[in-house]
């Protein structure tokens, strides 16, 4: 009977270890596939997550969004487009109006831009984009940020009451390379689980789309 116990624990611990890897897998699977997808309904909003900028110049990340949006803009998606994203501590702009401004420079007409500089990451940055949609009346968006980003930005959304569907960019330095996507595909899978397990953001864990 004792030496029952052992194969017992081991079969345990073998069928945690198992199960664990199938969530992970499925998880990064998911956020490969989501990461794929192009979906260009037509929506009240077109929203882009905002990134790094430089005393109102998007970075290069950034502006690789901004392009996107701007397309979608033209391809008849929304009439409107909100831009989203705070500042950091000694910044003159916020993420929001840096890149209103680039699609204001680029050919969007102001009025049909809307600023959300409120939020110190993705999920914050969400629900003020909640907010501010729902306070106009608006309750569906097709979410711009960068492929291996889309999954957890689009499940943010629809937790802060947003009907969200994601048309990411394939542009810009993140998309350059297989290294640079397997490295980010592996954590946002980790993000996306810390998410799903604590519905807080992994702003702890570093890195361009990782908030």
């Amino acid at each position: 009977m004792p030496a029952a116990v052992p194969r017992w624990f081991g079969r345990l611990v073998l069928g945690a270890v198992l199960v664990g890897l199938l969530v992970v897998g499925g998880t990064a699977f998911r956020v490969w596939q989501v990461a794929r997808a192009d979906e260009r309904p037509q929506v009240d909003a077109i929203v882009v997550l905002g990134a790094a900028q430089y005393n109102g110049t998007p970075s290069k990340i950034f502006e690789a969004r901004l392009e996107h949006a701007r397309q979608l803009y033209a391809d008849g998606v929304s009439s409107h487009i909100l831009t989203s994203g705070g500042s950091r501590v000694g910044d003159t702009f916020t993420e929001a109006q840096a890149g209103a401004r680039w699609l204001a420079e680029h050919g969007v007409p102001p009025s049909a831009v809307v600023a959300v500089g409120k939020g110190s990451d993705t999920l914050r940055s969400l629900r003020a984009v909640s907010d501010e949609a729902r306070a106009r009346g608006w309750s569906t968006v097709v979410i711009v940020s960068d492929p291996w980003h889309s999954l957890r930005a689009r499940i943010m959304a629809e937790d802060a009451g947003l009907r969200a569907w994601t048309s990411p960019t394939h542009s810009g330095p993140i998309v350059q390379t297989r290294q640079t996507q397997a490295r980010y595909i592996f954590r946002e899978t980790a993000a996306l689980l810390y998410y799903r397990m604590s519905k807080e953001s992994a702003d702890t864990m570093g890195g361009a789309g990782l908030s």
